[in-house]
This record gives structure tokens, sequence and C-alpha cells, in this order.
């Protein structure tokens, strides 16, 4: 495919899309979240790696990038702690949404693609540590009730086996450089000492050992291994000819059966073992989303 044709779907005239769609019926849905990634990242790196996942493949492989979903849960379950933990009382200019608000928007994107033609869905995640286990079970519900198969991963299990994620350390910093290295600022790695400048920030404690190179090796993985769960869809996807428009209403009767499993959503609860945060850290009303205010 040449390096240079359009696979986004807000620049694709309609014509171009029905030629798209034709050739792989196969829908990418980057999700990421600007937060914190220390003082030497851009807040939007789980964003930007999400993307350049995404259209690589659709290159690749075939098919269509939707818009990107630049909003994520946070705050709330297991977010708490790991947020009083890396970040303390500091404001960490997030964009984040509660679960029941994003998993709700989550399944009417399905429905969006499902009415709009897609066979399959591909959601690729920068932003990882559980919320995936959520997407999933959206994804899943609809699956059991509609026929367009729905696979979701964020980027560390893409390279599961290869290299081990973790936050604005060395695996994700190295990310960012590849990708886009006027968007990191190693001078300022140090800031974390300052308690007059936000502090730690979140910043991974190996991020001084993050480079390019490994950079490139971590993104040439993820790309192809979601280039292997495209391909695969194309073999497994359903083949009706057309969809029969889901309406609101049938979309609402899905989620009452994703909403009553709410008690064990992951993103509703601590991590197996994890301490809750402190009774008077700022993120303890957050902890237990009926809780928060």
């Amino acid at each position: 495919m040449k390096k240079n044709e359009k696979i986004r779907w807000t620049e694709l005239l309609p014509d171009e899309f029905v030629i798209r769609q034709n050739n792989c019926p196969i829908v990418y849905l980057p999700v990421g979240l600007v937060e914190p990634h220390g003082h030497i990242a851009a807040f939007g790196l789980d964003t930007i790696k999400a993307e350049f996942i995404c259209e690589a493949a659709a290159r690749k492989v075939g098919g269509i990038v939707a818009p990107t979903q630049g909003y994520h849960i946070h705050e709330t379950g297991y977010h708490a702690p790991w947020l009083e933990e890396v970040l303390g009382e500091s404001n960490p200019y997030m964009a984040s949404v509660p679960p029941d608000i994003l998993l709700h928007l989550f399944l009417f994107q399905l429905r969006a693609f499902y009415n709009a033609g897609f066979k399959a869905t591909v959601v690729i995640s920068g932003h990882a540590g559980g919320n995936q286990k959520d997407l999933r079970l959206v994804a899943e519900t609809f699956e059991r009730k509609y026929p367009m198969k729905v696979e979701v991963r964020t980027d560390p299990e893409l390279v599961e086996g290869f290299f081990i994620g973790d936050h604005a350390g060395k695996y994700e910093i190295s990310q960012l450089l590849f990708i886009r290295p006027d968007l990191v600022d190693m001078s300022k790695i140090f800031r974390k000492n300052e308690k007059d400048s936000l502090g730690r920030f979140a910043q991974g404690e190996d991020a001084a050992k993050a480079s390019a190179d490994l950079g490139k090796k971590i993104m040439d993985k993820c790309v192809e291994a979601t280039c292997s769960i495209t391909e695969k869809l194309q073999k497994d996807m359903y083949r009706n000819p057309t969809n029969d428009p889901l309406t609101i209403r049938q979309t609402e009767a899905i989620w009452e059966e994703i909403v009553s499993q709410r008690q064990k959503w992951a993103t509703w609860n601590l991590h197996d073992g994890q301490k809750p945060a402190g009774k008077n850290s700022k993120w303890k009303k957050y902890e237990r989303p009926e809780q928060g205010e």
C-alpha cells in the first residue's frame, strides 16, 4: 500500500470509503488519554502511540481508522491509590471520565461501526492497567448479540513476551522518542526531585534508559501484532452482505446487561491485594465511583 494513501475515516470521500471498506471491512479505533507522563513527556503519549499503531496497520493490511477516542477511565477503582502514589496531591491535568460514561460511549461507538457496515473492529488502547478488561466486557456482550467481531488490545499486550510495558518509564518514553521525539525533553528528567514543580508527576524510575532505537523495536512489534489480528479477522469475520441497522433502543438493551455487572467491572474495584488510597488522600473519594463528588 502507498505510504501516503488516506486511511482515516475523517479524510475519506464517500467513494474512497466504500472502495476501502469493500477491500477490507475492518475499522480500527485508537483509544488514549491525556495524563501525566513526568516532566519529560507530552500528556498525550497514550493517544499518540495508539494512533500510530492503528494507522500503520491500516496502511499495511487494509481497513479504515476511526476518529480517536481521546478520553479514558481514570481516578476510579485501582487508579485512586496509584494516583496517590505517583502524584500525591498534585493536579494531574488529566482528561478522564467515569466508567459508566466511557463504557456506554464505547458501546455506541460499536453500534456506529456496525451500522456503517464494518464486519470487525480492532480497538487499540494506549492506556493499560486494567481498563481493557471492561472494554472487552462491552465488546463480548455486543458480539454475542450482533455479527461483528471485536478485538481489544493494549499496546503492552501486543508485545507480551518481548517487552514489558510501564508508565512513563523506559518502555513508554522510548515509544514517544521514536514516534514524536519533539514531544520529549530529557533535560527535565530530574525535575521529579523538585518538590515545588509537581514532584514526580508519574514519571517512571527508569525513564533515563529510554531510547528511540528501543522505541522502534517496540512499535514495530506492536504493528506486526496488530496486522496479525487484522489478517485473522479477515478470515474469521462474519460474511453477511449487509448489517440490519441496530437501533438506539436495541443498544440500550445491551447496555442494561453490561451495567448489571457493574460491581465486577475492573475500573470499579481495586486490584487483588492492592492497598486502598489513604483516608486523607484527595483520591479516596473516587476509589468507588458511587462515593465520588
